[in-house]
């Protein structure tokens, strides 16, 4: 089977900027206090109901955090490099090279899933796609959470960045209210949608979804 363009472009960007993209990424204490919150909030959620799989972990910075405050967390990215950096930062930590389109993952396995900063490089058309694969994975009652930029639906098309090396992947930045949306059509409820300003001194809109699979 012929692998959808999008995925050979994020994998390709993602191993040419790994270093650098790991050296620059915020540690997660580093993040503001309500996304902290999220984060803790989530894990909490979830402990009780399996497996937690941070999808598109890239360095394993929110993985490694997770797994401190107590969450059976494991990493996975679409990026070999990356899972390979990852691997070697936090050795006692499991990391596996997937795409969230299509994983190997059992069907209600998890008892969450974190796909943080993650979804906006996947076409909205190939959305349902990666919700449907959440709610596959996800045990009943599962909890997901959603974190990442958001806008009025433009495209963003950098040919460079981490470090200024060149990339080809696209980021799509969709409306909270479409998100939202997407998510329920998967047949996961919404129960918590934060969107939060810009930092100062400039940035985009970024927003955080909980969402659980219902029993």
């Amino acid at each position: 089977m012929t692998e959808p363009a999008h995925l050979t472009a994020i994998r390709e960007s993602y191993d040419t900027v790994a270093a650098d993209c790991a050296r620059l990424v915020k540690e997660p204490a580093e993040l503001d206090p309500v996304s902290r919150a999220m984060l803790a909030a989530f894990g909490e959620l979830a402990v009780p109901l399996g497996p937690v799989a941070d999808l598109g972990c890239g360095p394993g910075k929110v993985t490694a955090h997770l797994a401190a405050l107590g969450v059976p967390v494991f990493g996975v990215d679409v990026s070999p490099r990356m899972t390979e950096l990852a691997r070697a930062a936090y050795p006692e930590l499991r990391f596996t090279v997937d795409s969230m389109t299509a994983l190997d993952i059992a069907d209600g396995e998890l008892g969450g899933i974190l796909a943080y900063y993650t979804t906006h490089h996947t076409p909205t058309q190939w959305l349902p796609t990666a919700f449907a694969e959440f709610r596959r994975t996800l045990a009943p009652g599962g909890r997901l959470m959603l974190a990442g930029h958001v806008g009025n639906g433009e495209h963003l098309r950098p040919t460079r960045a981490y470090g200024d090396h060149p990339v080809s992947y696209e980021s799509r930045l969709l409306p909270p209210a479409r998100i939202a949306e997407l998510l329920g059509q998967a047949g996961l409820v919404v129960t918590t949608r934060v969107v939060q300003e810009p930092e100062e001194g400039g940035g985009r809109q970024y927003g955080t979804f909980l969402a659980y699979k219902p029993e």
